[in-house]
């Protein structure tokens, strides 16, 4: 119930964040990254305190492992990615938060270097020499030439040697999506309906599915500890004398503007359209959707758009339902770049509408997001094509209005958009 209050608090709120903004007064741009420091800010706190929420559930499942405790951290993982994926917007435009994303929301994984998987899986690939290592099976892993004593599975082996283990950026050990395959297991179903059904005896020692009881709840608790003690950080980055704060600080008024359209404008283009979302509808494969163990991806995409929109008109509504509104981009580029501006909010709001399509089908079980992506799916693919044709189209006015203020910018590319039978083939 949380959660749902949490999407719809946001889906009111986004549906009139640029109307409510753009008949303010012309913001400073000093004003405006002020603004968006204090936003960021704010996203991290509320993902920050979202991820204790996900420990301590996770501490009760452990505890006592059954249907009930499993059920209260699956909730709890979900409620925590919707603040998380609104504060993406802040990616691409600033380093620390690039250096940083990797260890909380690296994708996709290669599960069969954390725990056991299906036969379908495969034994071995050829770009990942650790592809079913299955850390949480063994107490001694060998990488390269180097045995690691795992006997203890310790935030410190998780993050320090185990996380993108031999510069292989699928072996992803730590962050939201490894917490996810270990909570719903791998989702076996294809195209079809339904998500991962691991069963919480697989946390339970006394009546152990899966093997390992313990050595996997030694392994999910630390990588909930280490979302935790990352998002911490990131909160720290942020605060009046946080590093990220400063360095935005620092740069000039033009700089720090074309900061705040870099990460929209690469989330939407080659992030969220490509990567995220072309690459999956091109193959029509359910890998390669983003949150494929929970089937929750409609609402990752859902809530990057909502957040975008928060760092344009510098609104942001807090978990809480209170709000952070301050100077916004979206009046600052209304007085100096109307033509712009409006069709940049007019843009935002199509993508907006496209995306509440995706969700609403999602959400009312008829269709959930692999589903839209299978092959023989006209309709779900329709639904899917025209919010990549939205995300796109939502760039390219991002790119226009870069020209028209006179400030420079590079968009991330994806070769699913520029390239696709390279994709193919």
């Amino acid at each position: 119930m949380r959660r749902f209050t949490f999407a719809l608090a946001a889906m009111a709120a986004s549906s009139c964040l640029i109307a409510s903004k753009i008949v303010a007064a012309e913001e400073s741009p000093q004003a405006i990254l002020s603004s968006y420091a204090d936003i960021a800010q704010a996203m991290y706190e509320d993902s920050l305190s979202a991820a204790k929420d996900l420990a301590a559930t996770v501490e009760r499942l452990i505890d006592s492992p059954n249907e009930s405790t499993l059920a209260a951290a699956r909730s709890a993982w979900l409620a925590a990615r919707f603040p998380y994926q609104q504060s993406e917007g802040l990616r691409f435009g600033n380093a620390i938060v690039d250096d940083w994303e990797g260890r909380v929301n690296a994708w996709p994984l290669d599960e069969g270097l954390i725990d056991y998987v299906a036969g379908g899986y495969g034994e071995a690939s050829d770009e990942n020499p650790l592809y079913t290592l299955n850390i949480i099976a063994n107490s001694e892993i060998r990488i390269g030439p180097d045995v690691i004593d795992a006997t203890t599975i310790s935030k410190e082996l998780l993050a320090g040697q185990l996380h993108e283990a031999q510069g292989v950026e699928s072996n992803v050990a730590i962050g939201y999506h490894a917490i996810e395959f270990l909570l719903w297991g791998q989702d076996l179903n294809g195209t079809g309906p339904g998500a991962g059904t691991r069963p919480a005896s697989d946390y339970d020692p006394a009546n152990c599915t899966g093997g390992n009881c313990d050595r996997r709840a030694q392994y999910l608790q630390a990588a909930a500890d280490l979302l935790v003690a990352d998002l911490t950080e990131m909160v720290a980055n942020w605060t009046p004398d946080g590093a990220a704060r400063q360095a935005l600080e620092a740069t000039d008024a033009q700089s720090g503007l074309a900061t705040i359209l870099t990460g929209i404008g690469s989330l939407s283009y080659g992030e969220l359209a490509g990567e995220r979302m072309k690459l999956g509808l091109i193959l029509h494969d359910p890998e390669e959707e983003h949150d494929c163990f929970s089937d929750n991806t409609h609402n990752s995409h859902y809530a990057d758009q909502v957040g975008m929109m928060a760092l344009y008109t510098g609104r942001y509504v807090r978990t809480d339902g209170t709000i952070v509104d301050g100077a916004g981009l979206a009046s600052y580029a209304r007085a100096h770049a109307p033509n712009s501006a409006s069709q940049l909010e007019q843009r935002m709001q199509e993508t907006l509408a496209a995306m509440i399509v995706m969700k609403a089908a999602a959400d009312s079980g008829r269709m959930a997001y692999d589903q839209m992506l299978g092959v023989d799916n006209p309709a779900g693919n329709r639904i899917l094509q025209n919010v990549i044709d939205a995300l796109v189209a939502q760039a390219r006015a991002v790119e226009a209005l870069v020209a028209e203020l006179g400030l420079s910018i590079e968009v991330e590319g994806s070769d699913s958009l520029d390239n696709p039978e390279s994709v193919v083939h």
